[in-house]
């Protein structure tokens, strides 16, 4: 078949994940995800040979095939389509432009993307096993229910698919909904299948149904509800099987840009426009929440186990505790990225290590608080070299460090005093223990930590070694706004009573001189690792065919049974997912201790939880309300839904409404008036929150070992070009070319 392109170029590199106005387009995207583009037409492709993420750097541009006739009457000739306006902020994100590759057909999109005239089919297509043979899919973009539509006449006597028994169903050859039917004409005579011209729009197939021509058609349940109400002579007969999940898909031999568009999914899978605000402590007593700007790494924060760990986390926990406050950690894309955050009011409080420095002192609307930790900032070195004995010594080599970091302003001080180091920006992602790595491996020459990240990394590597320290020991404070007075008091106060006592010395022990708890937290943390649990495949496995992102479940499954397969509660639940015997019974699942068995079956049962909220409902939402009613049961849900409603919130919505009206579940004069009676609800909230932010943690942490992977893979050597001269999306050299006159020497 012909294919036509149209390219749109890269306007600016996308930065954060864009959460807010992002997931307005993402919602749009699944309301087409059955449907395809319109494009004026372009010169024809030629087909180039295939090739993973390195060939779309290489080539500089990202080849997305969509089928050519996009619903013109939902969408008007002119609107900017969602569903590619998703895809450029992926392209964006890499650095690349973007060519839109239209195929003349559905049925051409997989073997032209086979044929290599594309590297992404950009139009969502609903995973079946025949395809899941041909082509690798993403994690799923949302899922999606069909519905059957037959003229309202007919509505009484069409209720389940034997009603289509010697009836004619309209609809395109090739989609998941043709395939099903084909199977059911096996089991209901005289079912006909009408295949519709590619070519052939909704509005049309839906006018040759209202006039009688066909008996019925299918369409996606969604779009139903926008089409329908403006057709009263047609209306939905019932719904053609459970909800199935929907991805984007790319070639077998394309693992990197699968696990690229994977990452990318999962930084705003779940995600909705966190509030911001600027409180003091009397605002934040109210919420009853501290969000803490952090890093992951072992010095701050990680996770081990599906336990939240480090020095950090611990520290601020004991002081949001001492003031009745519930900690949520909350993690920038980069460190650049936490003054920033603080001062727009997405955090609170800053506690990641920062070094107190007459530079950051000067931010506007910032200040620290009385020091809390103090190290010495040493340069580090391979262990098989010579030691330097003083800063001359530096003559001539490359320092690579952060430009946010407090490192780069001490490098700088010292080309000051006329010594020609050449000082590198390290890539702003990358923490310090991965550029020490990058130092092991001689990609980089030298670099910069502080002592207690040293101290943690020299407990298991003998490849490189502390050298110089440069100067006196430094001071770590955390941040607060300046606009909160009452905070800073209370953060001093707390520090003043704790700094070096007993319990703070035994947790900078635990964290940064035992050798053996060190090694342990190094060894299996999961920023470290990529390892959430030890069925993670199988999850994934599992998560996929259900349309769910692997890591809540991982999420879940600690907040059940903290990965113990033998687990189980003292009401009988059991296994790794903790399903009661019966509805264990119902899904199938007869051995409660198999861990393969409980993991299929328990994400089996959150898909059905989900399945019974209102679709029109977002994704996001129903997920969360899913899993109240995962630990409460879905009574208690509804029963939080409809006292929602009295009390004026939201009830399709869970965080500050439906969470809010499932608290009040406890108390006698809510509880009297709820049909399913009174709830231990305020465990229920617990519950989810705890996932939540478990799962947060784990995005992060795994989004974060993506990106020092490709560190150590593209950046080695700190100037990697593509082939072509042009600097690698992302790259050290590409960072440095910002800075340059930071750079001393030859």
């Amino acid at each position: 078949m012909p294919v036509t392109t149209a390219t749109t170029p890269r306007r600016a590199k996308a930065r954060g994940s864009g959460r807010g106005w992002l997931a307005l387009l993402w919602l749009l995207a699944l309301l087409l995800s059955a449907c395809s583009d319109e494009a004026d037409n372009g010169p024809a492709v030629e087909h180039a040979p295939g090739g993973d993420l390195a060939a779309v750097l290489k080539r500089g541009e990202l080849r997305v095939l969509l089928p050519r006739h996009y619903l013109d009457q939902v969408l008007p000739a002119g609107t900017p389509r969602p569903g590619q306006a998703f895809i450029a902020q992926f392209a964006a994100g890499l650095g690349v432009d973007i060519r839109w590759v239209y195929t003349e057909t559905r049925h051409d999109l997989i073997p032209q993307l086979l044929a290599g005239a594309g590297d992404l089919i950009g139009t969502s297509l609903v995973i079946t096993p025949e395809r899941k043979r041909q082509v690798a899919f993403t994690v799923p973009l949302g899922v999606v229910r069909e519905q059957v539509v037959v003229r309202n006449a007919d509505r009484a006597d069409i209720a389940g698919t034997p009603d289509l028994r010697d009836r004619t169903v309209a609809l395109h050859p090739g989609t998941a909904a043709w395939q099903r039917l084909e199977l059911l004409q096996e089991e209901i005579p005289g079912l006909a299948l009408a295949a519709l011209p590619e070519s052939q729009t909704l509005v049309k197939t839906l006018d040759q149904v209202a006039d009688g021509f066909y008996d019925a058609t299918v369409i996606p349940a969604r779009l139903g509800r926008e089409v329908l109400p403006t057709r009263p002579q047609l209306a939905a007969a019932f719904y053609l099987g459970d909800e199935r999940p929907t991805a984007w898909a790319v070639r077998p031999d394309a693992p990197a840009l699968r696990e690229a568009l994977d990452q990318f999914i999962y930084a705003n899978r779940l995600a909705e426009q966190p509030e911001t605000y600027t409180e003091d402590l009397d605002g934040l007593k109210k919420r009853g929440v501290l969000r803490v700007l952090t890093r992951n790494n072992p010095a701050t924060y990680f996770i081990l186990r599906g336990e939240r760990l480090g020095f950090e986390y611990e520290l601020v926990s004991a002081f949001a505790k001492s003031r009745g406050l519930r900690v949520e950690m909350v993690i920038p894309p980069s460190r650049e990225d936490l003054i920033p955050w603080l001062q727009q009011g997405r955090g609170d409080l800053i506690a990641a290590s920062l070094t107190i420095t007459d530079e950051r002192r000067a931010i506007p609307g910032i200040v620290f608080s009385r020091p809390y930790n103090e190290v010495s900032e040493t340069l580090v070195s391979r262990a098989a070299e010579l030691p330097l004995r003083s800063i001359d010594d530096l003559a001539g080599r490359d320092v690579v460090v952060r430009p946010s970091s407090s490192y780069w302003e001490t490098i700088r001080k010292i080309q000051a005093q006329g010594v020609p180091v050449r000082l590198r920006p390290a890539p702003e992602e990358q923490e310090t223990e991965w550029i020490i790595g990058q130092v092991a491996e001689t990609a980089y020459d030298l670099t910069v930590a502080d002592s207690d990240i040293l101290d943690i990394e020299l407990t298991w590597r003998d490849d490189v070694k502390a050298d110089l320290v440069l100067g006196e020991p430094v001071p770590h404070g955390w941040v607060v706004r300046r606009e909160a007075p009452k905070l800073l008091t209370a953060v001093n106060d707390f520090i003043a009573g704790s700094y070096r006592g007993r319990d703070y010395n035994i947790l900078y022990r635990k964290y940064f001189r035992d050798p053996h708890k060190v090694r342990r937290h190094v060894e299996f943390r999961t920023a470290r690792s990529g390892v959430l649990s030890p069925w993670d495949d199988v999850i994934r496995q599992h998560a996929e065919d259900y349309g769910f992102d692997w890591r809540l479940i991982v999420a879940q499954m600690y907040q059940e049974s903290r990965f113990d397969p033998e687990a189980e509660s003292w009401m009988g639940a059991q296994g790794l997912m903790q399903l009661m015997p019966r509805t264990a019974d119902e899904l199938g699942h007869d051995e409660p201790t198999d861990p393969v068995g409980s993991i299929r079956a328990g994400v089996r049962y959150l898909a059905l939880l989900r399945q019974r909220f209102d679709p029109r409902i977002p994704l996001a939402e129903r997920t969360w309300l899913a899993l109240a009613a995962y630990n409460a049961g879905y009574g208690h849900v509804a029963d939080a839904r409809r006292l929602a409603r009295k009390l004026d919130l939201d009830p399709n919505r869970w965080n500050d409404n439906v969470e809010k009206a499932m608290s009040l579940l406890t108390l006698d004069r809510y509880a009297r008036e709820a049909e399913h009676g009174y709830c231990r609800c305020n465990q229920t909230v617990r519950y989810v929150r705890d996932i939540r932010n478990r799962y947060d943690a784990y995005v992060e942490a795994t989004r974060n070992l993506a990106a020092n992977r490709e560190g150590n893979d593209s950046r080695a050597g700190g100037s990697k070009e593509d082939g072509q001269g042009r600097r690698m999306p992302g790259s050290a050299a590409a960072a440095e070319d910002g800075v340059k006159e930071a750079v001393a020497g030859p």
